[in-house]
């Protein structure tokens, strides 16, 4: 009988025919596919709540009075179309999915990868995925703490004749783009890492990029947070600042530590590793090696003391 694919013997470097990459890629898609769909139907139920969590950062009018909201004081929140209560909670409920079941996707898609890596490999991606989710998390959760800040900037622009109602669905695009950006940016200095760790760039040249990084930096957070203020510019400037130079400390003490272990290691292809071209005293100097034939250092090369032939079998008369 043919065995299932489950109770096939696996090959020990973990090779499989085509067609068989190709049904475990399904497999593995479709449970990450399912667990998705089944979080984001549970997370339908529960759309109220986290749609109060998300709009949580918008100062909002005591009572929905939109007469308060004159001059950039506070918002109404509202649904502008009548389709669009299901669309947002459509869209809300993927999110969640996707955010929820990470765990879930994540391995499949780790055990669809990891036969195909050695074990070097495997250790330092684990120890970057055990990285980086805490970094998007941290980036995360800074987004959402200064987005109240970030909306009252903007809100303040409001004229006095004017009031300010925002859309549901425009809060939510505002708020996952704020998370997207701080949760990705916090991700630079582990990249910087990686490479290092790699062998790609060294610590000092890292360390010598300092005023160019800096500058992109605030640039970045000028141009990539959807708030467009120097509030959110600077709160998302500087602890990535923090985290590059740390990055850099980490950089140069791995470079110490691959230089103690080979010295030759920092080497580029082309370049030579340096020679000890000191003399040695005299005495010290070691003696030339016995050519083939001869008896050994000190000696004629014959037992009567008798001149040596030279290699090619004639003598000097000749």
């Amino acid at each position: 009988m043919l065995k299932s694919a489950r109770k096939k013997e696996k090959d020990p470097e973990g090779r499989m025919p085509l067609a068989e990459h190709l049904r475990e890629l399904r497999n593995r898609l479709a449970k990450a596919v399912l667990a998705i769909v089944v979080v984001s139907i549970v997370a339908a139920f529960y759309q109220k709540p986290i749609m109060d969590f998300l709009s949580g950062p918008v100062p909002q009018c005591p009572g929905r009075d939109l007469a308060q909201s004159r001059g950039g004081n506070c918002a109404v929140v509202l649904f502008n179309s009548l389709t669009s209560p299901f669309t947002t909670t459509v869209k809300v409920s993927m999110m969640v999915g996707v955010v929820v079941s990470a765990p879930v996707w994540l391995y499949q898609l780790w055990a669809f990868l990891a036969p195909g890596l050695h074990k070097n490999e495997k250790k330092y991606t684990v120890a970057f995925v055990a990285s980086a989710a805490p970094l998007f998390a941290a980036g995360a959760y800074l987004a959402y703490l200064i987005m109240p800040a970030s909306m009252r900037v903007l809100l303040k622009i409001t004229p006095d004749s004017a009031a300010n109602t925002l859309a549901m669905d425009q809060i939510l695009d505002f708020v996952v783009r704020m998370i997207l950006v701080f949760g990705l940016a916090f991700e630079l200095p582990l990249l910087l890492i990686m490479m290092n760790v790699a062998g790609m760039v060294t610590g000092r040249r890292m360390a010598g990029w300092w005023r160019g990084v800096i500058m992109g930096v605030f640039v970045f957070g000028a141009v990539a947070t959807p708030s467009t203020d120097p509030f959110g510019m600077c709160v998302l400037a500087v602890p990535i600042i923090i985290l590059y130079f740390g990055a850099v400390g980490f950089s140069l003490l791995n470079d110490k530590r691959r230089v103690r272990n080979n010295p030759d290691a920092l080497l580029d292809d082309d370049e030579a590793s340096p020679l000890d071209l000191t003399p040695l005293p005299i005495g010290d100097s070691e003696p030339m090696p016995a050519l083939p034939g001869q008896a050994g250092a000190g000696s004629s090369g014959t037992a009567g003391g008798e001149r040596p032939a030279h290699r090619n079998g004639y003598d000097d008369a000749t």
